[in-house]
């Protein structure tokens, strides 16, 4: 067969497409076309990297926790451990703890291990805390930190050991339906074939769908930025939760002897290349030393990222209802890193047309809240 020609073209090479060419790479001639010089350069690389189980809708919820597996016990592409221990400790602010609760009693389900802990026990895990600050916190002791570039190359080394190829600096500028098959034209020029487009462009998949001819899928760009700080002396950030508002005017996760914090933004952007916010900084400093211990104000560094939603905050997952051949895998949002092993599998089997893995649907994802051309107009579900 012609290094032109292909069962699945996927555009995109941040997480959502590596992933799902390395599931479909197991009995499909696949390629993966990424517009950057090198993979993974924007939403992917720029991840606070949670696996978070109480995270997001119940969509979300469901795709996590199908995850954990594989990222406990990957195959042997990924060469080695992909998380690590890293708790999770989420605080409701004065006159908020009843929001905390309804969370809980949401979660509690797949996510057995969360509890809910007075301000007391909460300082006594987040010893910078100010216990007088918050009403009521939950703890979730299985929460990890997630290895995203061994996550991410253990799926490029799969993928190409399935026989995929990974093809840089080639941004997609056109694409032509010419009978069963999508002529796809990269800016170098050249024209590749292959009866599926699957778009995982990222914050650029309503740009790609345009070029199909598809209805755009309402996705939005929002920038997320983060900031480090030093880790206070004499605290023990290897032992220390990743600290967490319900209501996200901030979080702060420890790494090593530093502290990574964030706003919480999500600031509507054009796709692009993002820059950290420093007005977003200054509000998240100011709420950080309002609610823990913490004096400092020197930032260290800082950066940006996009996550993008469609307004129902779920990811777009399936074939296009009136572009043939179109699939979509798009609007991962802030999710991609923890859901990815199990949209994978089931973007997977709905472009196979197969049966849609059991364990997932058992833990409660219906496919129709996935499905392209849905009524996405609800207001956001902004659930952590």
């Amino acid at each position: 067969m012609s290094d032109t020609h292909y069962d699945v073209i996927v555009i995109g090479g941040g997480i959502g497409g590596v992933s799902i060419g390395y599931e479909l790479a197991q009995d499909r001639r696949v390629c993966v076309l990424e517009q950057e010089p090198v993979l993974a350069f924007h939403t992917t690389g720029r991840s606070a990297a949670l696996f978070l189980e109480t995270y997001g809708n119940a969509a979300i919820r469901a795709l996590t926790t199908s995850s954990r597996q594989f990222l406990l016990d990957p195959p042997e592409d990924f060469r080695g451990q992909l998380v690590s221990p890293r708790s999770l400790l989420q605080f409701a602010g004065p006159g908020r703890g009843e929001k905390l609760e309804s969370l809980f009693d949401q979660v509690r389900a797949h996510t057995p291990d969360a509890r809910i802990v007075s301000p007391d026990e909460a300082r006594s895990l987040f010893p910078l805390l100010r216990s007088d600050r918050i009403d009521l916190a939950m703890y979730e002791p299985g929460s990890k930190e997630v290895d995203v570039h061994a996550l991410h190359q253990g799926y490029v080394r799969g993928l190409r050991r399935r026989g995929g190829s990974v093809r840089t600096d080639s941004a997609v500028v056109a694409l032509r339906r010419r009978g069963d098959r999508w002529d796809v034209q990269s800016v170098d020029g050249v024209v590749r074939q292959a009866p599926v487009v699957v778009d995982a462009a990222g914050a650029w998949a309503d740009s790609v769908a345009d070029l199909a001819g598809a209805a755009r899928s309402g996705l939005e760009p929002l920038r997320r930025t983060v900031f480090m700080v030093s880790m206070p002396d004499g605290v023990d950030g290897s032992i220390l939760p990743t600290l967490s508002d319900i209501d996200e005017s901030f979080y702060i996760k420890p790494e090593g002897h530093q502290m990574l914090c964030s706003p919480a933004d999500e600031t509507p952007m054009p796709p692009g290349d993002a820059k950290p916010d420093e007005l977003e900084i200054a509000r998240a400093l100011d709420a950080i030393l309002e609610t823990t211990y913490l004096t400092t104000r020197h930032v260290r560094s800082s950066w940006a990222g996009l996550r993008s939603f469609v307004p129902d905050r779920t990811p777009v997952v399936g074939f296009d209802p009136r572009v043939d051949g179109f699939f979509w895998c798009a609007g991962q949002g802030g999710y991609g890193i923890q859901t990815c092993a199990a949209l994978a599998r089931v973007g997977a089997a709905l472009v196979r047309d197969a049966e849609v893995p059991t364990d997932v649907v058992d833990r409660g994802l219906d496919i129709a809240d996935l499905a392209p051309g849905r009524d996405a107009a609800a207001p956001p579900v902004r659930v952590q």
